[in-house]
């Protein structure tokens, strides 16, 4: 899915509007005669549009590279899939990006890749073997063809990156920088070399001048640095945790900073070392390999770098080769990052490109995912999931009608308006079913349960056995919770890979986890197998089909303390004192494993410090507000004066 772009920079091309009318002066003795100027082009608006024109000019600009299908997720690779598509929905919404500006890649040619890998390799990567040992964990025979097509297409945009690059000045791919292949050789989830391939293809085009490759990532750039170590044209940079490899090089610095790196000392040694890099190479082409798991929040690396530090990173290096006189071609690439809100450093980068020094702060990852499915409804044909044509009233039927006397027949539509094929194609459209794909199911099956308008059921099987379930939610249109209001009421949802485990496994096979172990949930009550990690998915897509079918809102009843934990990123407790109160535990709980914390509520270990009661957890609705309406409830009742809630921890737990 390619996002909707907003006009942007555009505004700045508008034409100025007409003069008002006017009148001229005639002969003397002879009437005015009223007269309507005609448009015309005078100095002052001659130099505001100079002016317009030269600010349009000196604005940074770049140009995106992006495909659908960089969305592919595999089990193999922590990474978040959306992560590309997150950036181009941030760029695209604050009007940063222009659709003309977004390139979509082909994938890269195996005639080029044999410029740079061999022959033996490149037929070796088609074995479950080759590929297992390359992402660390087994690689089944139908995971194969995928994880080839989906690195080749990155490769391939960064292939076209480098040529945006070149022609305006910064070419950004929204994927790629897999630094660890060599010429016969992957390792650390990278297939191909993508910047090297992109460089041999410079070449074999007929650019001879020096290049510089800036790595970042949190991991050494060691392929890179293997393939170009005879190569005195091509200066790679790398600082990094540990060495991956030797480092010996003709033209290299590659710099081992340990564990735990903070602020100072990262950005100390990019000081010290990238401006006399930059001054020796004189590069006519830079890729920068901008990782951001040196970020304090990455799951799989020890850094503790902050936000605003990762920032000044990113403006270092862009300084040492875009400022002043010196516009060197710069290819941005995105390489690692393996948390849930790895996007918004990219993209507070780029947002700092396109407006120095006044970088946007991007949303937060639940926000950007609405943002993704309202576009994604925008682009939908309401027919082509309501089944209805252009003048039978959304395919409503005499099946669909209740008439007095009649008895209630079945529904025949989910929710009262999607068909089956409808649900299938929101699916399928906003990536959800690839993705499953992309974790091993490699048919996901959807079937509804519509009949009964006070259950509508959905449940997602891993194929059409239908044996592993998935997702199940359960539905119906609630007018009784809220007197006046008519919410989605959600009774029951499910989200589970039963191919995963809770227990966290280290992986010494893969030194991309330098000895650590992969991040897992631990598990909570009711659970039978980790979550999809879709929860973010639901609520927005939920919330998304509110808005199209007019209910006010969403409601759902926690069952236990952990529950309302998780919903309480997009939901809120009816009424002020139910609020109040699940502050107050989150207060008390600020520093404890939500694991724990269950346990503590469920097991009486919390106590009601006003009373001395034991706290006992008591099911109470929580609501995510649509209509202007239900915000106005809430507003209402949070102008009721109520107590304040006070829980301490019982000794004996």
């Amino acid at each position: 899915m390619t996002p909707g772009v907003c006009n942007g920079s555009d505004a700045d091309m508008t034409r100025h509007p007409r003069h008002p009318a006017s009148t001229t002066a005639s002969h003397q003795g002879q009437q005015r005669q009223p007269h309507v100027r005609r448009p015309t082009l005078g100095r002052p608006t001659l130099r505001r549009s100079y002016r317009r024109f030269w600010r349009l000019l000196r604005r940074p600009a770049f140009r995106l590279v992006y495909h659908e299908k960089y969305n592919a997720s595999f089990p193999e690779i922590p990474n978040d899939p959306l992560r590309g598509e997150r950036i181009l929905v941030f760029l695209a919404s604050e009007g940063l990006v222009l659709r003309r500006c977004v390139n979509r890649p082909e994938p890269v040619w195996l005639k080029t890749l044999e410029q740079v890998h061999t022959t033996d390799y490149l037929d070796a990567i088609h074995h479950t073997t080759t590929l297992t040992s390359i992402m660390g964990s087994e690689v089944t025979s139908d995971q194969v063809d995928r994880m080839i097509d989906f690195q080749r297409l990155q490769t391939g945009g960064t292939l076209m990156a480098t040529r945006r690059a070149r022609k305006f000045g910064i070419g950004v791919n929204l994927g790629g920088g897999f630094h660890h292949a060599t010429t016969d050789q992957g390792g650390g989830y990278c297939i191909f070399n993508d910047i090297a391939v992109a460089i041999a293809d410079e070449r074999r085009k007929g650019f001879n001048g020096p290049v510089l490759v800036v790595d970042l990532d949190l991991h050494d750039g060691d392929g890179t640095r293997d393939i170009f170590r005879r190569d005195p044209s091509v200066f790679t940079f790398s600082i990094h945790a540990r060495h991956w490899g030797p480092t010996e090089a003709v033209s290299s610095t590659s710099i081992e900073l340990g564990s735990k790196v903070e602020d100072v000392l990262y950005l100390d040694t990019i000081r010290q070392h990238l401006p006399a890099v930059v001054r020796e190479v004189e590069p006519q082409l830079v890729f920068y390999v901008a990782g951001c798991d040196p970020a304090h929040d990455d799951q799989l690396g020890d850094w503790k770098i902050s936000s605003a530090a990762m920032l000044e990173r990113d403006r270092l290096v862009m300084r040492q080769v875009r400022h002043g006189r010196r516009r060197t071609p710069t290819v941005i690439l995105l390489a690692g990052g393996y948390s849930a809100a790895t996007w918004r450093y990219t993209a507070r980068f780029l947002s700092d490109i396109r407006r120095p020094g006044r970088p946007i702060e991007p949303p937060s990852t639940e926000e950007i995912t609405l943002k993704r499915y309202r576009y994604l409804f925008r682009h939908l044909d309401p027919a082509e999931l309501s089944g209805a044509g252009p003048d039978d009233n959304f395919g409503l039927t005499e099946d669909d009608l209740y008439l007095p006397g009649w008895g209630a027949t079945p529904e025949t539509r989910f929710l009262g308006f999607f068909t089956k094929h409808g649900i299938e194609l929101l699916f399928e459209r906003s990536g959800f079913l690839d993705r499953l794909r992309g974790l091993g199911f490699s048919h996901p099956t959807i079937v509804l349960q519509i009949e009964d308008p006070n259950d509508q059921t959905l449940r997602i099987f891993g194929g059409p056995d239908r044996t592993e379930l998935l997702v199940e939610l359960r539905l119906r249109r609630d007018r009784r919770t809220l007197s006046g209001l008519e919410l989605l009421s959600i009774e029951w949802l499910l989200l589970q890979n039963p191919r995963a485990h809770f227990a966290a496994v280290p992986d010494d096979a893969n030194p991309e986890t330098e000895d650590r172990q992969y991040p897992s949930r631990p598990q909570l009550p009711g659970q039978d197998h980790p979550g999809l990690g879709m929860l973010n998915d639901i609520a927005a897509m939920l919330q998304v089909i509110c808005e199209q079918i007019r209910l006010d809102g969403i409601v759902f009843i926690p069952s236990q303390f952990h529950v309302a934990a998780y919903g309480h990123g997009y939901l809120t407790f009816v009424g002020a004192a139910a609020r109040a109160r699940f502050a107050a535990l989150l207060e008390l709980f600020q520093h404890t494993p939500l694991p724990e914390a269950t346990r503590l509520v469920a097991e009486g270990g919390v106590v009601d410090d006003t009373t001395g009661e034991v706290f006992k957890w008591q099911p109470t609705p929580m609501v995510l507000a649509i209509s202007e309406k239900l915000e106005q409830r809430l507003r209402d009742d949070d102008s009721i004066s109520i107590p304040t809630f006070r829980f301490r921890l019982r000794d004996t737990v």
